[in-house]
């Protein structure tokens, strides 16, 4: 195992568990929320039986899928800054804390294919979805969409409430989980802020570049990147200088990795996305591919994109004529620049900070992977 400073004799005592948990991290952040929500589950059903469902759906949100990114992204800002070497603390609570992060992102989730109104997610009924249907199936009273609504908005809010719960029950000492915890606090604030700024300007229409970037900042790269490489640095108690990369480094990283998912929203095949085809644009997301068409001096030629826009009835031959579109106006290819220069941007912040050089590779890479993939 490669690390940037020589490991005390005390220290070497952790080497096995991290060995261990990088094996499969992904796989070490779920078995950790499995362990978790089965003890919560437990709890539920001795209040409630019939809470049970509404619990077992988050589960299924927190189980059934995922990159794992932001556990990983503050697994590894742990490392980078050192934290392997650090008696305290250790892996395994590091990885409790991290793991965190999850039920930060199934709150997100649930309440965004909310306010969307998706069917699926992943390939599967959304959660508003499914009791919708339960509702319809059992025959129960009043309107079946809004005890979906009900029952979604429930099911977020129970999991940010656990996300904080697992946090500060990983067995942290007091010192170190006052640090984690102003990161915390404020990557809820900021992604709160990001989804509040996205639903009013979607009400208000008014998509121009700079504003929706500013939505992509607080929405999705505050708490996908940014604030768990800081989060991770926090536990290993770093120092300035690698704080202020890890954030410049993930301010970037997470821009870019917004945009790309606007790319895959409209581009994405289904089989891969799980998804519909064109589903950002029958969901009227007002994406910077939206915005970039809309301030084109073309707006015959941009006019399918407008048409296609926040439509439930817009059929393959409208997706294909509003990709067409986008394609032509040049505007997918300004997005993929800046994917490319915020890239480019992230990673040279992040070689000019003192890391472990193995955290530096697996970080680097993680830059690549989040801003090429298909999925």
């Amino acid at each position: 195992m490669t690390v940037g400073r020589t490991l005390s004799a005390q220290d070497t005592g952790h080497i096995g568990q991290i060995d261990g948990i990088e094996a499969d991290l992904p796989a070490a952040v779920t078995a950790e929320l499995g362990h978790y929500l089965e003890g919560r589950r437990e709890t539920c059903a001795d209040l409630a039986p019939e809470f049970v469902d509404a619990v077992d759906d988050l589960a299924t949100m927190a189980l059934g899928g995922g990159k794992r990114l932001r556990p990983t992204f503050a697994w590894w800002g742990w490392r980078g800054a050192g934290g392997a070497t650090r008696p305290s603390p250790t892996p395994d609570v590091v990885l409790r804390a991290v793991a965190a992060l999850e039920l930060v992102q199934v709150c997100a989730l649930v309440h965004d294919d909310l306010i969307d109104d998706s069917d699926l997610r992943r390939g599967i009924p959304t959660v508003h979805a499914r009791w919708t249907a339960r509702h319809a199936e059992r025959d129960w009273i009043g309107s079946s969409e809004r005890l979906g609504a009900a029952v979604a908005i429930l099911v977020g809010d129970l999991a940010l409430a656990w996300s904080d719960d697992m946090l500060r029950s990983a067995g942290l000492t007091g010192p170190e989980l006052t640090r984690a915890a102003a990161v915390w606090d404020a990557m809820r604030t900021e992604m709160l802020t990001g989804q509040f700024l996205d639903v009013v300007g979607h009400a208000t229409d008014l998509a121009t570049p700079e504003g929706v970037l500013r939505i992509s900042r607080y929405k999705t790269a505050a708490y996908t990147i940014e604030r768990p490489l800081h989060l991770g640095a926090a536990l290993a108690g770093a120092d300035d200088d690698i704080v202020t990369a890890y954030r410049r480094f993930g301010t970037d990283l997470g821009i870019a990795f917004q945009l790309r998912d606007d790319l895959l929203g409209v581009f994405g095949d289904p089989a891969v996305t799980g998804k519909p085809a064109g589903d950002d644009l029958r969901e009227g997301k007002r994406t910077l591919l939206v915005a970039l068409a809309r301030r084109h001096p073309d707006q015959d030629a941009a006019a399918p994109v407008e048409h296609a826009l926040g439509r439930e009835d817009l059929t393959p031959t409208d997706v294909d004529a509003a990709r067409h579109a986008l394609v032509e106006l040049g505007v997918v290819d300004e997005v993929e620049e800046r994917i490319t220069t915020l890239t480019a941007s992230a990673l040279d912040a992040l070689a000019a900070a003192p890391l472990d050089p193995e955290a530096h590779e697996r970080l680097s890479g993680l830059a690549v992977k989040a801003t090429r993939r298909t999925f």
